[in-house]
Parts: C-alpha cells; structure tokens; sequence
C-alpha cells in the first residue's frame, strides 16, 4: 500500500495524531510559558531579606547510599544565609557508609540531627519520619545530591505568607551541575526548558503535574491533611502533589529557587531514571481516575487527560511503526514519513526549546547549550515511547502488590561539576 493512502484510510486518524499532537503541544507550552513571564515572573516583587521575621524551616534530607554527595549537600545548607533553620538527615538503611557520615555530619553541625533507619522502605517513609521529626510548620525537602541558591529558601517560604492559608506547596526550579557529556547536557536543555515551560503552563491552569522531588516546600497542615505521602508509589513527589491538589491545595512554581542536583550520565542511568518516573506518573492516573467523575475536581481533568494522551500517543507510535513496515510498499516510502514526522518534530521542539531558554536564562546560564539541544527531540521522542511500554507493566503491578516502594542506588553522574 502506498504510504499516502495510509493518510486517507482506516489509520490514517492515528498517523494524523502521531503528527499533530507533539507540535500542538509544543506551541501549547510556548504560549503558556509566554503568558506566565508576562502575567507572573515579569511582575514579580524583588527579595527584601530585611524587616521580615522569616519564620522557622525544617530541611529534611533523605538519603539512602549517599556517601559520595551527602556531605557536600549538608555543607551547602548549614552555610545558607536563611536564619532559623534545622537540618534533619534520615538514613534509610543504607548498605553504604552513609549511616555512619550522617552520625559524623549531625556531630559536626549543631543544627544538624540524624536519624537512623535499620530498613530501606523507601523515600516517603523517610520524609514521614523526617516530618514527625521536625519542629517547624514550615518544611523543606530536598534531595542529598543538591545544592541549594542561597535565595532559594527565602524564595519558597516567602510564598506561604502571600498566597493564602490554602497553599500546600511550592516547588523550586531544578538546575543541572554536572554539564560533562552529550546526555547530561541534552538533560541540562530538557531541565532548563522542556520541564520549566510545562511548570509554567500548568501552574497557569491552577494545577501542576508534578512538583520537584529534589526542591520542594510544604506547609506540614497541608500534608497532615492529605494523610501524608503515599509510601506505595514509587514517586512520592507526583503523589503527593496529586493528593494536595485533590484536597484543594493550592500548588505553585517559584523559578528563582534555583536547586543544582546531579544528573544522570550513562543511557543506563537515565533509562531507570525515566522509567521510575513514568511508571510513578502512570500509577497516579490509576489510582486518582475517579476524578474525572468529580465535577469539583475539574480544574485538574486537563492535566490528567494530558497524561493519558501522552501514554496513548506512543502506543500509536508503535502502531504507525510496526504498520508501515508491513504495508509500505518500498523503504523509501517508509523513510519519507520518518522524514516529515522527524523534520518537524525536531523544527518546533528547537523553537520551543529557544523561547524556553532565553526565559530560563533569566536565572541560570543556559544559552550557551542551544546547540546541544539539536540532539533532543530526535532522542526524546523514541525513548519516551521505549519509556512508556517499559513502565506500563510495571506501574500496573505495583497497584496489584502493594508494600513499601523502596529506592535503589542512584546515578548521580560520572563527575560532580558545580557550574
């Protein structure tokens, strides 16, 4: 069969959607991001550090195998200009030397306290006792490869005192340190741009997908309300962001609360990276779709629509695959529908990833990596869809088995490079 008349025949809505949905929502996020610099960023008041009783924050780090970061992160926030502050470190039975470098840190820094756990049952039971823990409304959480602005802190809380009593959360803006290689600079453009540009735009919808695992503030009311983190999902951060929301808290995006984190550098790496994360994103649509069903939860049905039409487009990526290398009738023809589809996912993703970084190089110098990003949509796009088909099964049975999600050893990179 010719490929054209592919277009014109029973699939040829499917071979329409493979085409059109990742430029629609590229021009989607641009215009979003656009409207948040005008409406939000552009009119933001300026840091005035004096004549304000900041109040106090609990940082809680959970770790589990951190021995090579773990001691840098701490030094970074023991040094943070914020005035009242404690560290709580919580070890989640790690089978490195981390146990005994949080005893040493907690001695060395006053404001540092540790807290021992014998078993690893993964990250959200680490931040519920990290929360019990703590002795402030306000808390912190962040990851133990990061190094937080100075600002950041002073960023974050400040929003609890103007955004209302119904504000669970806020979270900051993640930036790449380590910069040594193709992935974790094609990574450095995709944090930089593609996930600041969706912030944007959800946060202008009134919800967000997701906040930042690796910088993130809460209110501890909001959190006791919710029933805390869910620790059966394999990414606490998106749960909890779901069941805030849910509860009508108020989610925001504050991009001056600058994170540097590590980065994975390896295709091994990111592939266990990316597929945790679509597979915490995928067990969250299915435990929340009764939302669709709940008139009062309508503000939230875009974001979640969204995540159902990103997994079924690369279902219909597959299909269009596998479909045309039975039915073209010669490789050319295959090859110039990869050409279209490739020439014009990759023309409005370096677009969208220009309007997004000259917006993320108000806070980070990001500019310069452009040319990197010219190897992005050309990766992306495949190893979402390898992403997608990996983490279904995963997802669905996690929801089957329940327990504890417990972490592994992260990749945090080959070389730690602060930037």
């Amino acid at each position: 069969m010719n490929i054209f008349q592919l277009f014109s025949g029973p699939y040829g809505w499917v071979m329409a959607f493979v085409f059109w949905y990742p430029f629609v929502m590229a021009l989607f996020w641009m215009a979003g991001s656009l409207l948040f610099l005008r409406t939000k960023e552009s009119k933001a008041d300026s840091l005035v550090l004096e004549d304000f009783d900041w109040p106090m924050i609990s940082i809680l780090v959970p770790c589990y195998n951190e021995e090579e970061t773990l001691e840098e992160t701490v030094r970074n926030l023991a040094g943070l200009s914020y005035p009242k502050k404690e560290i709580i470190l919580i070890n989640d039975g790690s089978t490195d030397g981390t146990a005994q470098l949080v005893k040493t840190l907690s001695e060395k820094y006053e404001l540092v306290r540790a807290i021992q756990l014998n078993e690893n049952r993964g990250k959200a039971n680490a931040l519920q006792v990290g929360l019990f823990a703590s002795r402030s409304e306000y808390l912190i959480c962040v990851d133990s490869d990061a190094l937080l602005s100075d600002t950041a802190p002073y960023y974050l809380i400040r929003h609890f005192f103007n955004g209302g009593e119904r504000l669970g959360a806020v979270t900051g803006n993640p930036a790449i340190r380590n910069r040594n290689n193709l992935l974790s600079r094609m990574q450095l453009v995709e944090y930089a741009s593609i996930i600041g540009a969706i912030k944007r735009t959800q946060r202008l919808l009134g919800k967000v997908m997701t906040v930042s695992g690796v910088v993130v503030a809460f209110r501890k009311k909001a959190l006791v309300d919710v029933g805390l983190w869910d620790r059966d999902m394999i990414t606490e951060d998106i749960a909890v962001s779901w069941k805030l929301q849910k509860r009508f808290w108020d989610v925001r995006y504050e991009p001056r609360a600058i994170c540097w984190m590590l980065v994975p550098e390896t295709l091994a790496g990111i592939w266990k990276q990316r597929v945790r994360w679509a597979q915490g994103g995928q067990e969250v649509i299915l435990r929340h779709w009764r939302i669709l069903f709940s008139w009062k939860q309508r503000r939230i049905w875009l974001i979640y629509l969204e995540q159902w039409t990103s997994i079924l487009w690369a279902f219909c990526w597959l299909f269009v695959t596998v479909l045309l290398l039975f039915t073209a009738d010669t490789f050319q023809e295959m090859l110039i529908w990869f050409t279209i589809t490739s020439f014009a996912l990759v023309f409005i993703s370096l677009i969208q990833l220009l309007f997004a970084l000259l917006i993320a190089s108000r806070y980070n110098e990001v500019m310069k990596y452009y040319l990197w990003a010219a190897w992005y949509p050309a990766i992306y796009w495949m190893l979402n869809t390898a992403v997608v088909m990996a983490a279904v099964p995963r997802s669905i049975s996690s929801r089957l088995k329940g327990g504890y999600a417990i972490w592994h050893s992260p990749d945090r990179g080959m070389k730690k490079k602060s930037s």
